[in-house]
């Protein structure tokens, strides 16, 4: 009787069917491909846009805070322009200008990502996937946005600082981030984000699509004033109108920071509480929004006045001398 032998199959171990060998190559195609995307990407970015924008926020800080602490109060309160500087006025000098660091801390830091991610991100979306000039700016100012929104524990701590009923607990920003961390927990600087966040992207977007709208259209100005005075209007236009379209997201936000330690309530709930509280007026959910246009107006006005200077300066080629070339006969 004959019996058929069955071959045991052999595996032939090459490069190309060794799964080993696949998972080897396929870890390091994707290391490359991350390498690549991240060489693209951050290679887009200009540390010009980030120190422009940080000296911008700079100048203006110094310059509109003790406007900023009138629109607080009315904020936090809902009481008028004259209520708000009489709290003010009784607390005297040495609170006037309580609470600066942080902002300071945080407009340099976040306008630097606002003009510097905006422009990479925009840079980079553009040569390397030929986006259209708007989806760019409409992607990239909603990235930048996102990103500033790490920075609200500067934000949280300069509402405590600015609300008079936080006083007795903390002296000063150093002291104010200890007794938050220490009591409640990191979590509790991030109290608020969500409308932060709203604000940050879809405000980033607008502003910047508007700016580089403006600075097309508008007719070039040959004189120094009369360009300085142009970027001045123009910055100050696009930003006060943007700052009172989202001015309901600021009040939620101040509304939500105004607390300490206990759980955080939703922003639709927050919204729904204000709005019983001021008398169930929308109009009320502006108490302080003249006075906010003004002062964002004065405010984005600087800002983009300093930022063109300061990027015409950074901007500029020294001019070198050339040397001659020689040239020597065989």
């Amino acid at each position: 009787m004959r019996t058929d032998s069955v071959e045991t199959p052999k595996f032939v171990h090459n490069g190309q069917n060794s799964p080993k060998a696949t998972e080897t190559s396929a870890a390091i195609g994707s290391y490359s491909h991350a390498h690549v995307f991240f060489e693209r990407f951050f290679g887009a970015f200009q540390w010009e846009e980030f120190a422009c924008g940080c000296g911008s926020a700079f100048v203006n800080i110094t310059v509109t805070y003790p406007i900023y602490k009138i629109i607080f109060r009315q904020m936090l309160h809902g009481v008028p322009v004259t209520s708000a500087f009489g709290q003010l006025r009784g607390e005297g000098l040495t609170f006037l200008y309580r609470g600066m660091l942080p902002p300071l801390a945080q407009k340099t830091i976040s306008l630097s990502i606002m003009f510097g991610v905006f422009d990479g991100t925009r840079r980079y979306l553009i040569h390397d996937y030929g986006l259209n000039d708007y989806c760019a700016k409409i992607m990239a100012g909603v990235v930048a946005g996102s990103v500033e929104s790490i920075l609200l524990p500067f934000e949280r701590i300069q509402t405590l600082l600015a609300d008079s009923k936080f006083h007795q607990y903390f002296s000063n920003t150093p002291n104010a981030f200890r007794y938050v961390i220490t009591n409640y927990g990191f979590r509790e600087l991030y109290r608020g984000i969500e409308p932060v966040f709203w604000r940050n992207g879809l405000s980033n977007a607008l502003f910047f699509m508007l700016r580089e709208e403006a600075s097309v259209r508008l007719s070039k100005r040959k004189s120094v004033s009369s360009r300085t005075a142009q970027e001045f209007i123009a910055g100050a236009v696009i930003g006060a109108s943007i700052s009172t379209m989202f001015y309901p997201l600021n009040v939620i936000k101040v509304a939500l920071q105004s607390d300490m330690g206990h759980k955080t309530e939703g922003s639709w709930h927050a919204c729904k509480r204000i709005y019983r509280e001021r008398n169930s007026r929308i109009g009320n959910f502006y108490r302080g929004c003249a006075f906010n246009t003004g002062r964002s107006f004065i405010s984005w006005g600087i800002m983009n006045t300093a930022y063109e200077n300061l990027k015409k300066i950074l901007t500029q080629q020294p001019l070198t001398p050339q040397s001659p070339t020689w040239t020597t006969g065989k």
